[in-house]
């Protein structure tokens, strides 16, 4: 009511104060996500992000990024989103990196017009990992048979209960080469010029904040409302955009909540998080956070 009642106001007579959306990504980057674990991915942001480029008068959007990676497709989209959503308002973006921006985090952060990190926060890891499990003797211990049959020669290729084959080992760092490269390209073709000339960069190692300012992966130190306020003045206001709430306040549920869950999905459901919380503390614990 007190914003429809301040637009009533002519806009010479109202209190001049620039508002600037913020956006706070925060966690691993995954397609999935679920109630237990909500997930960082196009589809849980793009509805906040349309909301904060939406906002006619604000010069720039803020993103707070916190991700120590994940998905590199999700990574993408939400990195295509950002710049598609910045040339279609013409708006700045400004990205402001917590404790980590790094791998698929800091291609997220490649959006931005500007990277402002603080001096220690890590970021680069510009590389492409995969990761899991072998169980080829388990099965013959505790004796049971595995039967698996395939149309297709390589149908079952990198089976964590078979023996490793070189072929699939040199299959997987192709797609790896690939993607990294994809990667590669996404960094010099957005920090250009202001890129140090260090064969580490691309090495999959990651910086502090203030190494990665040496480096040129990043624009500056700093954090979100001191930097604001030497740009925008004293009166600038940071308005966090978050999602749609009921009448009470309270977050709108989604489908699941809605019409009710019985108790086997709800156990399905807790498992499923119990395992994107590992999945996403492995991500966490690469950067000794």
């Amino acid at each position: 009511m007190a914003g429809f009642l301040k637009r009533l106001v002519p806009k010479r007579f109202r209190k001049q104060e620039t508002v600037i959306p913020v956006v706070r990504m925060h966690g691993a980057i995954m397609a999935g996500g679920s109630q237990f674990r909500p997930a960082l991915n196009l589809a849980s942001y793009a509805p906040l992000l349309d909301k904060a480029f939406s906002i006619k008068d604000a010069p720039v959007v803020a993103i707070s990024l916190n991700s120590p990676g994940g998905s590199p497709v999700q990574s993408r989209m939400i990195y295509n989103r950002i710049r598609q959503l910045a040339e279609e308002k013409n708006k700045k973006v400004l990205i402001f990196v917590e404790d980590v921006a790094a791998s698929g985090g800091y291609m997220i952060a490649l959006a931005g017009d500007e990277i402002i990190a603080d001096p220690t926060s890590i970021v680069g890891s510009i590389g492409v990992v995969s990761g899991g499990f072998g169980f080829p003797d388990m099965l013959k211990k505790i004796g049971i048979e595995r039967r698996v049959y395939t149309a297709g020669e390589n149908k079952v290729i990198l089976d964590p209960f078979q023996p490793e084959k070189e072929g699939d080992i040199e299959y997987l760092k192709s797609l790896q080469v690939e993607i990294h490269n994809v990667f590669i390209d996404m960094v010099k073709m957005r920090r250009g010029a202001k890129l140090k000339d260090e064969p580490t960069i691309f090495s999959g190692l990651f910086w502090t904040g203030m190494r990665g300012l040496d480096l040129g992966l990043i624009d500056g130190l700093g954090d979100m409302k001191d930097v604001l306020r030497r740009r925008y003045g004293d009166k600038v206001k940071l308005q966090l955009i978050s999602g749609a709430r009921s009448l009470f306040g309270k977050k709108v549920p989604g489908v699941d909540a809605a019409l009710g869950m019985n108790a086997e999905r709800l156990a399905a459901g807790a498992v499923s998080g119990l395992a994107e919380v590992a999945e996403e503390k492995a991500l966490w614990s690469r950067y000794g956070l």
